[in-house]
């Protein structure tokens, strides 16, 4: 069906309003009509109604047309329906006056049909143009935007596969467990859902790079990486590599959870008191994501065992987090630990 469009007449003598509508009715508008300004501004203030053109007589009681276009152009809702005066007021001030105040037209009394006809088709027709317009622009702006979404989540959907696929790959040359890589990932991300300067999407990254931590221990000698007993200084020279071996390896990358996991893969063995590596940070010049995993790493090695090591009681290694509060650990990391303590337990229990 189509639109018929909508018109306001508004002029304080009925007979005025019946000729114009006679004329239009020609082109099959449909009407509305005031005979004060206060009556046309509360019609168009109206939620339920819709106008696509006022035609606005000047001469009026009370408010006349030019504060009527004031008040209509200021109200953010209506502003854009064009106003034509149809007004015997033609002098050049009044007509300079109801351009400046908006007005898209002016129509000397009297009139001819073909003139009224000609004009109001013209303003309608641009109108109903321009919010057509302005339809089409919000459509392919929401369309635009709802494409770079999906193909935003569709790269971190890519990014988390790859992730999985590496942390596989990773077990395979290692003998710490999948169970271990979901165990640092929770709780390195209930770590920092309770920390007052992160953030949602913090935590989402962090559950998602923390398992790359150790990401880098595939370029470690496997006769090294297996070894049961100390390594020698040597060996543990080697060992310490697979920090920045990761770090060279991923830090290319502009995907935000690849490059928090270069981050934390460089970062996970630095200490608070500077006496970590591979770069001896030291406090806040660890970054937040490194500090983190750290402490996550720690509890759950001591929690579980090794080819090296049996696993420590639960209460022991809790106790080995609070000794090293603000020497190897963020002292606020670990207070956030000690405040959820019975959560961390339950996540260091998944077997």
């Amino acid at each position: 069906m189509d639109y018929t469009a909508h018109i306001l007449i508004i002029d304080d003598l009925v007979d005025n309003i019946q000729v114009a509508m006679n004329i239009l009715r020609e082109d099959s508008y449909n009407f509305s009509f005031a005979t004060q300004g206060n009556e046309a501004l509360s019609l168009l203030e109206d939620p339920n109604k819709h106008f696509d053109l006022i035609l606005l007589d000047i001469m009026m009681p009370g408010i006349d047309g030019f504060e009527v276009c004031k008040r209509i152009k200021e109200n953010p809702r209506i502003h854009d329906i064009p106003v034509i005066f149809l007004t015997a007021k033609v002098d050049v001030d009044s007509i300079s006056k109801g351009f400046a105040l908006g007005a898209v037209d002016y129509i000397a009394k009297p009139f001819s049909s073909a003139e009224l006809l000609a004009r109001v088709q013209t303003h309608v027709q641009l109108y109903q143009a321009r919010k057509l317009l302005q339809h089409n622009n919000i459509y392919l702006k929401n369309k635009v935007e709802y494409e770079q979404v999906r193909l935003l989540t569709e790269l971190e959907d890519n990014q988390k596969e790859m992730i999985f696929l590496l942390t596989e790959l990773m077990e395979f040359t290692s003998d710490e467990t999948g169970k271990h890589v979901r165990r640092i990932s929770e709780t390195s991300a209930l770590l920092a859902h309770y920390h007052p300067s992160l953030h949602d999407e913090d935590v989402e990254i962090i559950r998602y790079a923390s398992p790359m931590h150790d990401i880098g221990k595939m370029t470690v000698p496997t006769e090294i990486l297996h070894k049961h007993g100390r390594y020698s200084e040597d060996e543990f020279n080697k060992m310490k590599l697979h920090t920045t071996n990761a770090y060279n390896m991923l830090c290319r990358s502009e995907r935000k959870f690849i490059k928090a996991a270069a981050i934390i893969a460089h970062e996970h063995h630095e200490k608070w008191n500077g006496k970590g590596y591979p770069q001896q940070l030291k406090g806040g010049n660890i970054h937040i994501y490194g500090r983190i995993v750290a402490l996550a790493d720690v509890f759950d090695a001591l929690t579980h065992s090794r080819c090296y090591k049996p696993a420590w009681h639960i209460n022991d290694a809790a106790q080995y987090i609070v000794d090293h509060r603000a020497t190897q650990f963020d002292p606020e990391l670990v207070d956030i630990f000690v405040d959820h303590l019975d959560e961390f337990k339950a996540i260091a229990q998944l077997t």
